[in-house]
């Protein structure tokens, strides 16, 4: 047992039921039900998914020795070897990673998708365990903390994500205190879960509103062990900015700087929400480099680029349930903790993805599509309406509640046999999270639509116009005419669509590996 381990842990009780990684392979069975903290890739367990992972190679337990497993978002690269050695069962509600993505497309791993603001609650309903033998419960949630209180309860670290939640309904808790990064005590703002229908309003009224919990409290008696771990998140290298995302960039601010001068913005804006990813890393980029100050951020996770706009002054606060953070972007983050720490907080994903929060505080929400079809509807998830991506996220969530919801996406995406790729806006999306219903604002490198107040057939030129790649602009709106021909004679006009045709984009690629169409009428 470690100096530090004995000074974060001030619950002394905890420490007689000190454990190794390896001591606690035992507790663990085929079927299991396990929640993990986390969120993202950061603020999730690592030494005992290594142990298990370990024990399973070791063993050759490959499909033998698997799991149900559920965390806020994604984990980090322990689920990538899970994946691999077929140690997970079912999965839910958002992950990130080829193996765990390989898992899931070839049917070795069950995916459920869900919104982010939902899952939590969903769990605590008993919906993902009721057909779990015995109790609805988890058995098991393995939680990572920075430090744990006098009374028990647990600090997390950089994630909070849906560890109250599962931490509610589980069996069983282990605890791995990491000793590695500093205590995040002080950083968090906990709203604990109450099934309805005694639930009441959630009070927030700003991103810096707090209700004043910093920890997650729990029933000592759950806690069967502490294990030490002393290792680092591990998160990827951001994906820079580049030409393409950085002209999206522009015309957002170009856009919001226009709402300002009309008055449907104030000055300092709205709370923003953004995504992961190049694209929103330019838009950040661009904020911290355009005249806008005094701005705040109401969003489910912070990049490294939050940094950077944090130092230029134009950030007052930021909120999220989890902080992304590369090795360098850590450092950073505890070199500057005073300056830093004191304009964030990071809360659960519930609130910080709560629908009724987004619209009370006319959040401007900004998210990247896999593909947009010509009348708004958006596909996040599914790649040719088959292969599953990460999952939906918490992009719905924003997008369905925002003041402004716009959908940011290269023009077309690069394949191997087209120098132009693939198109990101097609006749109609092969699967669609987001509906035309939700979405106000299409940008891409070549320019921005601004959809409010559209019927579809207004949209469709609005889209077509301004965001299709000039490679595609004309065989869209050759389909688009064709459509309006044939749905004129059918009295169909509303949204006119020629279902033989729809999806020949998709088609064309699949077998030739190009989006370009001779013509509109080659059969399949």
């Amino acid at each position: 047992m470690s100096s530090i381990l004995k000074q974060r842990v001030r619950y002394a009780p905890y420490l007689k039921k000190l454990r190794t990684p390896e001591e606690c392979i035992e507790l663990f069975k085929h079927g299991q039900y396990l929640g993990w903290s986390g969120f993202t890739g950061v603020g999730a367990p690592k030494v005992i998914p290594t142990a298990l992972v370990d024990h399973v190679e070791k063993n050759n337990l490959q499909g033998k020795l698997g799991f149900n497993l559920f965390v806020g978002a994604s984990a980090g690269p322990e689920e990538s070897r899970w994946a691999e050695n077929s140690m997970i069962l079912r999965r839910s509600p958002h992950q990130v990673g080829k193996p765990i993505a390989a898992a899931i497309n070839d049917g070795r791993t069950q995916f459920f998708d869900k919104h982010l603001s939902m899952f939590p609650q969903d769990l605590t309903y008993g919906f993902y365990t009721k057909n779990k033998v015995g109790n609805s419960n988890l058995d098991f949630t393995i939680i990572e903390a920075t430090a744990i209180k006098e009374d028990g309860s647990i600090v997390p670290g950089p994630a909070v994500g849906a560890s109250p939640e599962m931490l509610s309904v589980s069996d069983n808790i282990i605890i791995e205190v990491n000793t590695k990064t500093p205590s995040f005590e002080g950083l968090h703002d906990i709203d604990l879960p109450v099934n309805p229908p005694f639930r009441q309003p959630y009070p927030h009224t700003s991103a810096d509103y707090k209700i004043g919990l910093n920890s997650i409290p729990i029933d000592p008696s759950k806690v069967i062990a502490i294990v030490e771990s002393n290792q680092m998140d591990k998160v990827p290298p951001n994906t820079p900015s580049d030409a393409m995302s950085r002209q999206i960039g522009a015309h957002l601010i170009e856009f919001f700087e226009h709402e300002v001068k009309q008055g449907r913005l104030p000055s300092n804006l709205h709370p923003l929400q953004s995504g992961i990813g190049n694209i929103a890393n330019a838009v950040v980029e661009g904020l911290a480099e355009s005249n806008f100050k005094n701005l705040t951020v109401w969003t489910e996770v912070l990049q490294d680029s939050f940094l950077d706009f944090f130092a230029s002054g134009s950030l007052d606060y930021a909120t999220a349930t989890s902080i992304r953070l590369t090795e360098a972007g850590f450092e950073r983050f505890y070199e500057n903790w005073d300056e830093f720490s004191k304009k964030l907080c990071l809360r659960s994903q519930v609130v910080s993805n709560s629908p009724e929060i987004i619209r009370r505080l006319g959040v401007i929400a900004m998210n990247t599509p896999v593909e947009v079809d010509i009348y708004g509807h958006a596909n996040s998830t599914n790649v040719m309406g088959s292969r599953m991506l990460n999952g939906l996220g918490g992009s719905a969530d924003f997008l369905r509640n925002a003041k402004l919801s716009i959908m940011h996406t290269p023009s077309a995406r690069p394949s191997k046999i087209d120098p132009t790729g693939v198109s990101c806006i097609v006749p109609m999306a092969s699967h669609v999270d987001q509906t035309e219903h939700d979405l106000d604002i299409i940008v891409t490198e070549q320019g921005l639509a601004d959809l409010r107040g559209m019927s579809p057939k207004e949209r469709a030129l609005e889209i077509i116009k301004k965001c299709a790649h000039p490679d595609y602009r004309d065989q869209l709106t050759e389909y688009y005419d064709r459509a309006n021909f044939e749905m004129k004679k059918k009295k169909m006009l509303h949204e006119p669509h020629i279902l033989k045709d729809v999806f020949k984009m998709h088609l064309n690629f699949q077998e030739n590996g190009t989006m370009k169409l001779d013509s509109w009428d080659v059969k399949f």
